[in-house]
């Protein structure tokens, strides 16, 4: 590839459901910001009528339109003025990192929305059924008509858009920005000493009852360690009942959802991930950027690829209270170890900054682009 193709600017539109909440849509955001530093005009189509992160595009915002009495002629008509929309800007690519959980929804866009275009499918769950539907092998056949495919992790690459058949496979992981160490305020009162975790408040995928199981049987919370659950979600108050009837219930604090959290994870002993599963967990990322050690179970997609055990965090096998709670506190009481995580922590993702993803990015545009 010549110097002069790879300077080649292109009008890019992102898809998303929002702007908000989720590590998925902040990696959205993200990108926004990364292809425009490249010098690349970028648009972004939201869903859900939600904008909280910063991003750096212009935004087709059809979450407007929608109303408490949704149905299908309304869908219809957001569909209708999508496509419009996309065909009167004359996009070279689109960049779809929605959920695809249903299949004729999927045919629909691949048949009409994104009709003879460019577009690239972005994978952000290692659950099948949330990006494949339950028809896996007839979704393979849409997505091979992607330009591209790209996985946030290498397990999702591997072991479902590879072992599905879709050749057309990349892996480029979310990215994290180095400005997050200038946003170090507080906007809350914490404890001086405190273990966090963070994410939707949804128990089946973030499995927050397992971390205030394994909390409690630690022990830790009686020298002084409280730990930090924020966010917002279906199950909060269910998992508040359940922290009332530990012992250690006094030493669990429930923080909202904060679009801005990075003062409340720089001042964490360590952050925590228990999900079920993820793609790529960007709670871990941005933790370790802010220097902030990390306890995670080693699920199937992520965490693997982030950290390696006793260098950057504790990476702990199996689904076992017993071991992750052992593991909560050795990183609270062996200082010479939580010493040697802490100053490995930002050194070990410097591969998923922004100026490293954005140049992946960048590569396989000027790669599929024709």
């Amino acid at each position: 590839m010549t110097q002069t193709a790879h300077k080649k600017k292109f009008k890019i539109c992102l898809v998303s459901i929002s702007l908000a909440k989720g590590g998925a849509e902040r990696s959205v955001a993200m990108l926004s910001q990364m292809l425009s530093s490249l010098g690349h005009q970028v648009h972004i189509v939201v869903l859900n009528n939600e904008i909280d992160f910063k991003h750096s595009a212009t935004v087709f915002n059809l979450g407007v339109l929608k109303s408490n009495k949704d149905h299908f002629l309304a869908r219809l008509f957001r569909f209708k003025k999508l496509r419009k929309y996309l065909t009167s800007q004359s996009f070279d690519v689109v960049i779809d990192h929605r959920p695809k959980n249903d299949y004729f929804r999927e045919l629909f866009y691949s048949k009409y929305v994104y009709r003879n275009m460019p577009f690239i499918y972005v994978v952000h769950s290692s659950n099948k059924e949330e990006y494949f539907t339950k028809e896996v092998s007839k979704m393979a056949t849409i997505y091979a008509e992607a330009i591209a495919t790209v996985s946030v992790s290498n397990y999702i690459d591997k072991h479902i858009v590879f072992a599905n058949g879709i050749s057309k496979g990349v892996t480029i992981h979310n990215a994290y920005n180095p400005a997050w160490q200038e946003k170090q305020s507080l906007e809350v009162q914490l404890p001086a000493n405190y273990i966090l975790s963070y994410g939707r408040i949804h128990d089946a995928i973030k499995d927050f009852s397992f971390l205030i199981k394994s909390f409690n049987a630690s022990q830790i919370w009686k020298d002084g360690v409280s730990l930090v659950i924020m966010g917002d979600g279906p199950d909060k108050e269910m998992l508040q009942n359940l922290a009332n009837a530990q012992g250690c219930k006094k030493h669990i604090i429930f923080l909202p959802y904060i679009k801005e959290p990075f003062g409340v994870i720089k001042n964490a002993r360590c952050v925590t991930l228990t999900s079920v599963y993820e793609g790529f967990p960007m709670v871990l990322v941005e933790s370790l950027s802010l220097g902030v050690p990390v306890v995670s179970l080693d699920i199937v997609s992520g965490p693997r690829e982030i950290i390696k055990h006793e260098h950057n965090g504790l990476l702990i096998k199996e689904r076992s209270l017993e071991n992750f709670a052992e593991a909560l506190a050795v990183i609270c009481k062996d200082e010479v170890l939580y010493l040697k995580l802490k100053a490995q922590a930002q050194g070990s993702v410097t591969q998923f900054s922004m100026q490293e993803i954005s140049e992946k990015w960048n590569k396989l545009l000027h790669h599929v682009i024709r």
